[in-house]
């Protein structure tokens, strides 16, 4: 276990004497907290992305999805199940439903819904339609709705969405198969984007079109065979805004990145981050935006930067060679500690989640997991680092034991 602190004067007493860099890691290898594994064969297991309530409210329940095969894209015929773990009854799996909408990245945007104790909600595919189902899990009572989702406000009550089949044609990994994107030709329409949806009568309205994206402010490296898209959608938590990554392609075969907030109706666009390089966020409260970066405050590589909800709002840098620049963030215990991971580091290609705590710039790594060389590219399995809704308990995907991507709970509760 890492090291035990009677206080928290001592706990940051003991890490202002420490040398930054490497030494403020202070910690051993083989003292990382303690990991289980609650997913098992047959099939493969694994949830999908970091800002989703994979716990249920009463931390009983964890959402997953269960797969056969590995290593290729998905198919259209392909169908997944997507159920729970009882973390009470010895990791009892628990089908709930199926679905033929999903990727490997984010699964089918399984979760709880903000706000009640026993309804989760899931993509699917039903004939030549994306769509979404609300399931009550204790009376198994499930409605549809003629559209899917991306981000639920937490209020429970609206989301936002994005198209799905065009996400799929610019970002493989993300979208999903079995229905072509219908403006496909079309670098920019005006015809798709970001929608809005009531949850309640599944009402869905475009809200910030491609083309509005593509001529909203300077789109730098914008060129006419550049394909436009929004995806990576997150409501803030107040539920009053969202964000919205705004990419391009290149003609190298890459991308640029905008980060765009927006009200929920689609209104007052600001546009955070400008030039073109950023990536994975979090909302700070509602007023502020943890985003990866690059090329800010004098730095031209990859960083944590704290961002103002307004153009190019930036405030600082946060944990500088410390917290890693290139993992899935996430704040936790009134903003004082963010939970974070890696990709695949060295030879021995070890992913390490780990925690940061702010104020005394201070990290602990929670494990270095395996992630053979076959888990690469569109099927590669992050970690995804994701928090039980007490805070007590972490979750991430990883086939690091051999038996494919599978899901496991590792205990913060004696470090935060």
């Amino acid at each position: 276990m890492p090291t035990q602190f009677t206080s928290r004067r001592q706990f940051l007493t003991t890490v202002a004497a420490a040398s930054v860099g490497a030494s403020l890691l202070g910690q051993e290898a083989d003292k990382f907290p303690p990991v289980r594994q609650i997913t098992r064969g047959p099939g493969f297991h694994w949830f999908g992305y970091y800002d989703k309530l994979q716990f249920s409210p009463d931390n009983r329940f964890v959402l997953s999805n269960k797969v056969n095969f590995e290593h290729r894209s998905p198919a259209p015929e392909d169908e997944i199940e997507v159920g729970m773990v009882d973390l009470h009854e010895g990791d009892k799996w628990i089908p709930l439903g199926k679905t033929k909408a999903w990727c490997w990245q984010q699964g089918c945007m399984l979760q709880w819904v903000p706000g009640t104790e026993s309804k989760v909600i899931w993509n699917d595919r039903e004939q030549d339609k994306f769509v979404s189902h609300i399931m009550d899990v204790k009376t198994g009572e499930k409605a549809t709705l003629q559209t899917p989702i991306y981000a639920l406000s937490p209020n429970g009550k609206e989301a936002v969405s994005c198209d799905f089949a065009r996400v799929a044609d610019c970002r493989p990994g993300y979208g999903y198969a079995g229905i072509k994107d219908r403006f496909f030709d079309d670098m920019a329409p005006e015809g798709s984007g970001v929608t809005h949806v009531n949850l309640a009568t599944g009402v869905e309205n475009l809200i910030v079109t491609h083309l509005q994206l593509a001529r909203t402010g300077e789109v730098p490296s914008n060129f006419p065979g550049s394909k436009h898209h929004a995806y990576h959608l997150l409501c803030s938590p107040d539920g009053k805004r969202f964000i919205l990554l705004h990419r391009w392609t290149q003609p190298s075969g890459g991308h640029l990145t905008r980060l765009i907030t927006a009200d929920m109706n689609g209104s007052d666009l600001r546009i955070v981050i400008p030039n073109g390089y950023a990536s994975h966020f979090i909302w700070r409260g509602a007023t502020h935006i943890l985003s990866q970066a690059k090329g800010w405050l004098g730095n031209n590589e990859w960083g944590d930067f704290l961002f103002e909800d307004k153009d190019a709002g930036i405030v600082e840098e946060i944990g500088k060679g410390v917290l890693d620049s290139g993992g899935h963030l996430t704040y936790l215990r009134n903003n004082e500690w963010i939970l974070n991971d890696t990709y695949p580091k060295g030879t021995q290609r070890f992913q390490t989640p780990h925690l940061y705590h702010i104020e005394s710039k201070r990290r602990i790594d929670l494990g270095n997991f395996l992630s053979p060389p076959a888990y690469k590219g569109e099927w590669r399995v992050d970690t995804h680092p994701r928090l039980s809704r007490d805070e007590r308990t972490v979750c991430i995907d990883s086939p690091h034991t051999g038996q494919g991507r599978q899901l496991f709970v590792i205990d913060i509760s004696d470090i935060v």
